[in-house]
């Protein structure tokens, strides 16, 4: 059977020290949630970081994690408004300040769903 990867070594005092390069990861841009994913994995759950590193899934996890989440608050947000029949963007029918204290409190409430659910699993 032939090895495709061959791993060389150099000599650090009495050790050998594998000589491991990983590839270079294009740069993702990430929004609120994959950074707040990137942070949960670096503190809680190291193992998997690590993996989703070495293995180069590390910046697409993220992303795909980003691009989830915001989908999911939209449309948690959308449908809590529908539930209470006030309209997505302000239409003047209503005091606009009452109406922005409803918009923030979708926002958080299906934030707290959407990082228990995605970010912090």
């Amino acid at each position: 059977m032939e090895k495709k990867n061959k791993i060389t070594y150099h000599k650090e005092g009495d050790y050998l020290i594998p000589d491991l390069i990983l590839e270079k990861q294009e740069k993702a841009v990430l929004g609120k949630y994959g950074r707040a994913r990137l942070n949960y994995l670096k503190n809680n759950k190291k193992g998997l970081y690590a993996e989703l590193i070495m293995t180069d899934k590390l910046n697409k996890h993220l992303e795909e994690i980003d691009k989830t989440a915001n989908k999911k608050v939209d449309e948690i947000i959308k449908s809590m408004a529908k539930a209470d029949n006030i309209p997505i963007h302000y239409d003047g029918k209503m005091d606009q300040l009452e109406w922005v204290g409803l918009m923030n409190n979708y926002k958080k409430c299906a934030e707290e769903i959407v990082y228990k659910e995605l970010i912090y699993e």
